[in-house]
């Protein structure tokens, strides 16, 4: 079970990436998209803690 957490965790910032991308297409929701692609920067650089 231990390594299910960061393969959850890329497959999240994989979909945040995807999501924060269309969001910033769209004009209306641009903050949130560049949020969701934080968040992202953010999921990835924790797999990467946790792997080291």
């Amino acid at each position: 079970m231990n390594a299910a957490a960061p393969a959850i965790a890329m497959l999240a910032a994989v979909a945040l990436v995807v999501g924060g991308i269309a969001l910033i297409r769209r004009r209306d929701a641009r903050t949130k998209g560049v949020l969701m692609l934080v968040m992202a920067a953010v999921l990835v650089a924790n797999v990467a803690i946790w792997t080291l």
